[in-house]
């Protein structure tokens, strides 16, 4: 394979629920959930039949047919928005999914697009123009253009630049690669107002955030608002590659026949993992997402640690803020104890466990983390 992740950690055989096992025989919790994916946990019994008979059934057609799955999530995704105008377009990744929104807010007749600093939306040139990591961007330059970003939570700055130019603001309700930030209380209202007012699109991105990862279904709900534009993936397949593209109101509109495409996206079998998510986030995952997340949460923080600063995040979307930047090799000193985190800022812990976990499963990583945390600081 091509050197884009560095030497692998780990090679996983086989998972189960919270855990997988190695090469080697050895098991691991999985509180990082392959990168908020794994919702469910692994080898979610629901979504393995689902995806087995439909693949038994019709595994692939392209986008010039459709089929019932398709369909029927396409439809529960949009009644998920509160508008029932809402229109979906199916991609494979969430990178995939922010590209067909960037290209939906072209069609505006507008080309400028406000961003957040640090945020992050993919890989891929679109996604990559309004992630605001250098050191993803530069490398890569020149981008598509017409990119401002703005201090994120900053209301004034927001305001300050969003006039009749702008195509869209695009904002994450939790910055999960700038060390799990949630947005300011009041500021994702006030974008909506912002850009209501310009005649600007709101787009949210909800890859990480999304199908329960902070506690509901779509994490701006909460915030009392309806996105132009919102894109999910991740916990969307449990696994099974799949992204969407959710337009509301008159973005629903803007894209016709040959502006876009995707060959796999939105196939029957990625659509009956959706539908199968879906049915399986009906059953009170959600409750218990919120709940075992605060327990989380609360727990960390009366350890009182001086090694810990802060715990900050959403139901099973949290953030330790360490007081040193070590928090890569904290990671690491857990994956040799057998538990699955990872850093994504140097003073940073991020746990995205399934959202099936409990206190239960989850005492033994509280109870290491001092220990963790000693040798380590």
């Amino acid at each position: 394979m091509m050197n884009a992740f560095g030497a692998p950690k780990r090679v996983f055989e086989r998972g189960a629920g919270i855990h997988v096992w190695d090469a080697d025989g050895n098991r691991y919790t999985d509180l990082l959930s392959g990168l908020a994916v794994t919702a469910l946990g692994h080898a979610h019994a629901g979504v393995t039949a689902a995806i087995t008979a439909q693949l038994d059934r019709l595994g692939h057609v392209s986008n010039f047919f459709a089929s019932e799955p398709q369909i029927r999530l396409a439809e529960r995704l949009a009644a998920l928005t509160g508008d029932p105008d809402t229109r979906v377009f199916f991609t494979n990744s969430g990178t995939e999914a922010n590209e067909a929104a960037f290209k939906l807010t072209r069609l505006t007749g507008r080309t400028q697009i406000v961003a957040m600093e640090g945020a992050f939306h993919g890989r891929t040139l679109g996604a990559l123009a309004i992630t605001h990591n250098p050191k993803y961007r530069e490398p890569f330059a020149p981008l598509p253009g017409d990119i401002t970003f703005v201090p994120y939570g900053d209301v004034d700055a927001l305001r300050a630049c969003v006039d009749d130019t702008v195509a869209a603001v695009v904002i994450e309700v939790v910055q999960g690669e700038n060390g799990v930030v949630p947005a300011p209380a009041g500021f994702v209202a006030a974008a909506r107002e912002i850009t209501t007012a310009a005649g600007a699109l709101l787009w949210i991105d909800e890859v990480q955030t999304g199908m329960g990862r902070c506690g509901e279904y779509l994490a701006h709900r909460v915030d009392g608002v309806t996105p132009d534009l919102v894109t999910l993936a991740k916990g969307l397949g449990n696994g099974f590659p799949i992204g969407a593209c959710l337009a509301s109101g008159p973005a629903a509109g803007l894209l016709q026949p040959g502006q876009h495409g995707t060959t796999f996206g939105g196939n029957p079998v990625a659509a009956a993992a959706g539908n199968a998510v879906l049915d399986a986030l009906d059953g009170g995952v959600l409750d218990n997402a919120r709940a075992t997340g605060a327990w989380l949460r609360d727990a960390i923080a009366e350890l009182g640690h001086p090694g810990i600063v802060e715990v900050r995040g959403r139901g099973m979307l949290l953030g330790v803020v360490l007081a040193a930047p070590n928090a890569a090799a904290v990671a690491d000193a857990a994956l040799d104890e057998g538990w699955i985190i990872n850093a994504p800022r140097p003073d940073v812990l991020r746990l995205a466990p399934p959202l099936i976990a409990t206190p239960d499963d989850l005492r033994g990583f509280v109870g290491a983390l001092p220990g963790l945390l000693q040798r380590h600081g």
